[in-house]
């Protein structure tokens, strides 16, 4: 599916949906939680802390943070790996799964709306 839109039709979109999650949720999130959210859903697993800093470019405590709203709100969970104890394992939940469902009808949704 390619779409060509110039800049400040993009700037709409993201403004748009962000609004949208805004008012939507108890609580919104920033965009190092949405990032990290995002990789762990959009990408296979295993995903750990580490790992995601390594990827994303931050230090594992910017990725703890994250993960510790993420919990709380029953999008991720976390567990020690069974077979080396340093490794967290960072799992997806249903609540989670459906919360990115739910994100990416609503970008498919505004996109139409642009048109």
């Amino acid at each position: 599916m390619s779409m060509n839109i110039g800049a400040n039709q993009a700037l709409k979109l993201w403004h748009d949906v962000t609004h949208d999650l805004v008012l939507e949720q108890d609580s919104d999130l920033s965009a190092r939680q949405m990032t990290v959210l995002l990789t762990v859903y959009m990408e296979m697993p295993p995903h750990t802390v580490r790992g995601l800093a390594a990827k994303l470019g931050v230090t594992k405590p910017a990725i703890t943070r994250a993960l510790d709203t993420l919990g709380r709100m029953g999008l991720l969970t976390r567990r020690r790996d069974d077979i080396d104890k340093r490794n967290v394992i960072i799992l997806r939940t249903v609540k989670g799964a459906l919360y990115i469902e739910r994100l990416g009808h609503k970008i498919v949704q505004t996109t139409r709306l642009l048109s």
